[in-house]
């Protein structure tokens, strides 16, 4: 795994269990004021997407080439709720969604109809492991 990849992995685990950024410059499972977890069964997943920007174009054109699409007004469906949105420099954004196993095609729907060609995407399926991980530091620390 090259340096690069490492540090966008680290990024991406940070995001997914609810760590500032920060965290992983302190090396420690922080907690934060992100929404708890949302228990086993429930029904829904998460889902990291990221929305890749075109670096050939200004972002006032992207802008409104999406908007132009409906993006703003379609993206997220309604019944999906955005866990984070954060601006990735030198990436774009990744949007982490929690999605009921039924709106799945919702969700893949609003981006290929109205975020293709402002975006490139990737989708990743993830799930809560945030309990867990400060669990296993608590055991950890207790020792």
């Amino acid at each position: 795994m090259s340096k690069k990849t490492s540090w966008l992995a680290g990024v991406l685990l940070a995001l997914a269990v609810g760590l500032p950024l920060s965290a992983l410059a302190q090396g420690s499972p922080a907690a934060t004021g992100a929404s708890p977890p949302v228990p086993v069964g429930d029904g829904t997943f998460l889902l990291t997407i990221f929305l890749r920007h075109d670096e050939s174009r200004p972002l006032p054109r992207i802008n409104q080439q999406l908007a132009e699409q409906g993006y703003f007004k379609t993206f997220p469906p309604p019944g999906v709720q955005v866990v984070s949105w954060y601006v990735m420099m030198g990436i774009g954004q990744v949007v982490t969604l929690r999605v009921p196993a039924e709106k799945l095609r919702e969700v893949n729907r609003a981006i290929e109809t109205t975020a293709w060609g402002g975006y490139r995407t990737e989708f990743y399926p993830t799930y809560d492991y945030r309990a867990v991980a400060q669990k296993m530091h608590e055991d950890a620390l207790a020792k």
